[in-house]
This record gives C-alpha cells, structure tokens and sequence, in this order.
C-alpha cells in the first residue's frame, strides 16, 4: 500500500532501499536499439528540480527481470495546496511509473491528499491517463508541461469532491455502491460480502451518508483489507494491498463510481 500521509522527504538511500530497479543504469539487455533508456532515476532528478519531493517508492516483486521491473514514486510538493471552504486542505500528489524492461513508458497520475479524511485517491479521466512519457525525446521541459497541465484541472476536481460531500445517498443506492466496489478488488470473482459491515464507518465523523463519506468508507476497508467475504463456501479476512499498481487501479476505479453517483 503506498504510503501517502508521509511527512517524511526520503533521501536517495532510502528510496533505493524500497525500489532498488529506479537505480538502474541501463535496459534490459534484450531490448532493442530502437528504444531509448531514460533512467528513472532522472525523472527523480528532474522531479526535485521543479519543487516535488519523493515521500514513497515501490516496485513489483519479479525474478526473471529483477531490477528491470516497473515501480513508482509518489511526489508531494510542500509550496502547493487547495483549501477548502470548510478549512480543510487538500494536497496535490504527483504517481510516476516506469519500467526499465520495455514493458511500459513513464506514466504521471494525479492524486490528491485531503488530511481532513487521511485518504489519498488517484484521479484518472481520460485527460489524465494520456499522461505519458514515451522512451524518446524526454527532457525535463516537457515534463514541467505534463506536470503544469496536471495542476490546471486540479481544481476542478476539488469542486467534484465538494459535490461528493454535499450529495447524499441513500441506504440502496450506498449498498448499490459497496456492491460494484468489491468488483474492484476481487474482478470476475464470485464474492458474498456483508454490504452493511463494508459501509459501516470507522470513525464517527463519516456518519453522515454523503457520496464522499462513502467513498472514503469503503476505499479504506477495500486498501486495507478490514472486511469479512466468503468464497468458495469458506469465509476469509481480506489482507491489506501490498501491489501498488492494484492500488492504484482500485483507487482510480473507486473514484470514478464515486463521480458517477452525482449524475
């Protein structure tokens, strides 16, 4: 589970200790000439230059392309944040992800972090998810465009999110929503879920049944496995996401039911 309410700046060291392969220095030795290596470790760079600071890494588990395989950092940049009407702030957070095996490109996601609810999301529209870097021609202009171009439509997503607070749901339509969520954590498999228990609140200040509470709700029992299913006639305790691509996906997914709860 990526860590987004860190405070904490990591140095080089300890984002290498957490996803060594955004180290590397050169391709997988099968690619071919045509693909052009752009060490990750330059986006860091790069990234650090504009005033984003890395606050987490992770990579996927492999063994036959260990050191190639995709990983991420989560950027936070301390001089930016939205404050809401109601004093809370929310901060924008930047996903990068690559992979040094040719497998995938560099990919720039917008998440934002709202400290009144301690839940971070990814925003994923199709605008967002044209973000990306192909392995040629990069330089750290086109990234401060990329990123600026994140930033513009950010605001707008804050709107979104205080539509989501103001919009109530009621006790159908909550449970409607529960039960296409769980699709996202377990996709294609048949699942028997207590609805009730997946949206009942962990903290008192989420009573309220706004879109925005509800999200909250389940995307934190979904993330951190706090919910009881059956399956194959044997009953489970989900565990916590470990895979921070599943995370992300579930998080971009979430979100977008979230969104389509206020047309």
């Amino acid at each position: 589970m990526l860590n987004l309410n860190s405070t904490t700046v990591l140095d080089y060291e300890q984002i290498k200790s957490k996803a060594p392969s955004i180290f590397t220095k050169q391709p997988l030795d099968t690619l071919s000439n045509k693909y052009l290596f752009i060490p990750t470790s330059r986006l860091l760079e790069d990234m650090e230059l504009l005033g984003w600071q890395c606050i987490d890494a992770k990579e996927i588990k492999a063994r036959k392309r260990k050191g190639f395989q995709k990983h991420v950092m989560v950027f936070k940049n301390p001089e930016l944040s939205i404050k809401g009407e109601d004093g809370d702030e929310v901060f924008p957070i930047i996903y990068a992800s690559n992979s040094h095996d040719g497998t995938s490109c560099f990919v720039l996601r917008a998440g934002l972090f709202r400290l009144i609810c301690e839940n971070g999301l990814v925003i994923s529209t199709a605008d967002f998810e044209s973000l990306k870097i192909r392995h040629m021609g990069y330089d750290i202009n086109e990234l401060q465009n990329r990123i600026e171009y994140i930033l513009e439509r950010l605001p707008q997503t804050v709107e979104f999110m205080n539509k989501m607070v103001e919009t109530k749901l009621n006790e159908a339509q909550a449970e409607k929503f529960a039960e296409e969520s769980i699709k996202f954590r377990f996709p294609g498999v048949p699942i028997k879920v207590n609805l009730k228990d997946l949206l009942t609140p962990v903290r008192g200040e989420d009573s309220e049944p706004s879109i925005w509470n509800i999200f909250n709700i389940v995307q934190e029992k979904l993330i951190k496995g706090d919910f009881i299913y059956e399956s194959n006639n044997k009953t489970r305790k989900a565990r916590p996401i470990k895979n921070f691509q599943q995370d992300i996906l579930i998080n971009e997914k979430l979100f977008n039911l979230a969104l389509n709860q206020l047309n």
